[in-house]
């Protein structure tokens, strides 16, 4: 069985970790990504602390494997949440949208795991210094907030700079994806546009349909003008986002389209006029399947990579 020392840390069976989706990373999908092996990851998003409390409680009672939970730094709430996590004692906590450098050593006292996510090689060696114990090396091709290094340039790069186990992130979906991550020096990687299109998702049918319906050329970045860019699949908001940018629309008037639209998107189904975060990788993915079956299949494929690598002979192309 493909196992890394990421595994052991987590106290995970497989090198899968499910990214922190906000609105999608709930009780019902991390509980199903930690009962298959790998590690579910709720997603705090721009919850209130109360919502949050309530999703450990849930995952708690759906699952007894190692689950975590993503915070996300830009949030109103961020504060409030942290407490949360805090008092509830969560075994793994993940940083994105910003330097949790403070945080780490509150959640280091009760002997928590912590794992940021980051798209640049000093900020990495920053919270290595911090106490991290894990980084995310995640890549430009990812939804959600994004970066300006693509996946392959950037995780070797971090592996290469920090000691600590890196993970891989941004244009993963499948086992060929887990071999090239490993590959890269990293012990594991991280899905999140995958796991949409799985059955226990609660995202909207619609939504998850559309993306095994999409092509190479899905996807659209816009908020670059707002310093925080934004990976979504391509539609009429996308469109009208990145025209009012061009166009040198005020930042308070483009941040007032966004609102609500997250939800719009994702959780009524809404394919043009919400926001539907989502990776490069959506191209890649035409069904929709249990968690466990994707983990498994992930699993397969990769060994199977692996042993058809191992036995070409010299000077056979791959």
């Amino acid at each position: 069985m493909l196992r890394t020392p990421l595994c052991d840390l987590l106290g995970i069976k497989y090198p899968i970790i499910q990214g922190g989706m906000a609105w999608l990373g709930t009780a019902e999908l991390v509980s199903a990504v930690s009962n298959a092996g790998g590690l579910g990851i709720i997603g705090a998003g721009n919850h209130p602390p109360d919502w949050v409390r309530e999703q450990i409680h849930v995952t708690r009672q759906l699952t007894d494997k190692p689950f975590g939970i993503n915070v996300v730094l830009l949030s109103p709430h961020a504060e409030g949440v942290i407490k949360v996590v805090l008092e509830e004692k969560v075994g793994i906590v993940a940083f994105g949208a910003g330097n949790p450098g403070v945080h780490i050593p509150e959640f280091k006292k009760y002997g928590a795991i912590t794992m940021p996510v980051v798209s640049s090689v000093i900020l990495a060696r920053r919270l290595e210094r911090s106490g991290a114990d894990i980084i995310v090396a995640e890549g430009m091709e990812s939804g959600g907030h994004v970066g300006e290094t693509a996946t392959t340039v950037l995780v070797p790069q971090v592996v290469e700079a920090v000691n600590i186990p890196v993970v891989a992130a941004g244009g993963f979906c499948d086992g060929k994806g887990l071999v090239m991550a490993l590959a890269m020096g990293a012990q594991g990687m991280q899905m999140g546009t995958r796991f949409i299109a799985s059955e226990e998702c609660i995202a909207h049918p619609k939504f998850k349909k559309k993306i095994t319906e999409v092509k190479d050329r899905c996807t659209m970045v816009t908020g670059e003008t707002l310093k925080h860019p934004l990976r979504c699949l391509e539609n009429k908001l996308t469109r009208q986002f990145h025209q009012m940018e061009m166009s040198g629309t005020p930042k308070e008037e483009l941040e007032k389209l966004g609102v609500g639209k997250m939800f719009l998107g994702v959780i009524q189904g809404d394919l043009e006029n919400g926001s539907l975060m989502c990776g490069q990788i959506a191209g890649m993915i035409k069904d929709i399947k249990p968690v466990k079956q994707i983990i498994e299949d992930i699993m397969v494929q990769a060994e199977a990579e692996i042993k058809r690598l191992a036995a070409m002979p010299n000077g056979e192309k791959p």
